[in-house]
C-alpha cells in the first residue's frame, strides 16, 4: 500500500510538463485542466498537410471543450523544415489556422521532447507504450489530464474515431 501511494504522488503529470509556442514563450498546460487536448506533430510539406484545415474545423466546432497544439516536427522525411515565422506564416495564410502551434520539436529519438517522451511511454502516462510514425499522428489527453488514446496519420482529426470521444 505505501509502495502504491509513493508511486502515484511520483506519477508525472502532462501538465507539468514545458513546452513552448512558436514564439518561444512558455504554454501552462495546466490551465486547460477540464478540457482535451489533441496533440499533433505537424508538418508543412506533407502529404497530410492538408489536415490542418480539418483540425483547424475541429478546433472551432469543440473549442469550448478541446485545445488543439500542433508541434511542428522536421523528423519525417524532412518535411517541416521552415522558420518558426515562415512555419507560423504557413499556418496562417494556407489554412486560418488560430489553435496554437509550438516551436520545432522531436518526437523520437534520443532528443526526444519531454512531452512526446510522456505520450508515447506507459509508465509515464500510465495508459499505453506508442511510437510516432510520421506527421499528423494524434495523441488525445482527456479532461483530468489522461492519455486516452492516440491515431495515426491516416485518420482524419473530423473522424468519429476523435470526434465520438469529445461527446461524452
Amino acid at each position: 500500500m505505501i509502495l502504491s501511494s509513493f508511486k502515484n504522488i511520483s506519477a508525472q503529470s502532462v501538465y507539468d510538463i514545458d513546452l513552448n509556442n512558436i514564439d518561444g514563450v512558455n504554454i501552462d498546460l495546466s490551465k486547460f485542466k477540464g478540457k482535451y487536448i489533441l496533440f499533433v506533430n505537424v508538418a508543412s510539406n506533407c502529404g497530410f498537410t492538408k489536415q490542418y484545415a480539418d483540425l483547424e474545423k475541429l478546433y472551432q466546432q469543440y473549442k469550448q471543450e478541446l485545445v488543439v497544439i500542433g508541434l511542428p516536427c522536421n523528423q519525417f522525411g524532412g518535411q517541416e523544415p521552415g522558420t518558426p515565422i515562415e512555419i507560423k506564416q504557413f499556418c496562417q495564410k494556407n489554412y486560418g489556422v488560430s489553435f496554437t502551434i509550438t516551436e520545432k520539436i522531436n518526437v523520437k529519438g534520443e532528443n526526444i521532447h519531454q512531452l512526446y517522451s510522456w505520450l508515447t511511454d506507459k509508465e509515464k502516462n500510465g495508459n499505453i507504450n506508442s511510437n510516432v510514425k510520421w506527421n499528423f499522428q494524434k495523441y488525445l489527453v482527456g479532461r483530468s489530464g489522461e492519455l486516452i488514446n492516440y491515431f495515426y496519420s491516416t485518420t482524419n482529426p473530423l473522424s468519429n474515431k476523435i470526434t465520438s470521444l469529445l461527446n461524452d
